[in-house]
């Protein structure tokens, strides 16, 4: 099951650098992302997983703080390298989120609803 996770979190990643599938870029991922958490934790988008994110954060804090499980001051190579493998997995995971979130949005027909105020 982990493998067919990376493995989908590759090819959206792939399909996003390559602008393959629905013709989307990186730029409309990362455009969606606020919106998908938002609908996601206010229960507008039932399918976030929100297991998924939370191992996206522990990843990104795990390259963000000082303490590595190879460090660069003794293996520099392999000390960047799992830095950089994490933050592949976590891009590509965050990727194939906003895909499937931007698909379930133009399934529905992006029925966003627009309120004026009148006085």
């Amino acid at each position: 099951m982990a493998a067919v996770r990376r493995i989908a979190a590759l090819r959206a990643l792939w399909q996003v650098l390559a602008r393959r599938g629905d013709g989307t870029g990186t730029r409309d991922h990362l455009a969606a992302l606020p919106r998908m958490l938002r609908w996601g934790f206010g229960g507008r988008y039932p399918y976030l997983d929100r297991g998924r994110l939370g191992l996206v954060l522990l990843a990104l804090g795990y390259v963000l703080s000082p303490v590595d499980l190879v460090p660069e001051l003794l293996l520099p190579l392999l000390g960047l390298g799992d830095d950089v493998v994490i933050l592949a997995w976590a891009f590509g995971a965050l990727l194939a989120e906003t895909g499937s979130f931007l698909e379930w949005e133009r399934a529905r027909g992006r029925d966003r609803v627009i309120v004026s105020v009148v006085d």
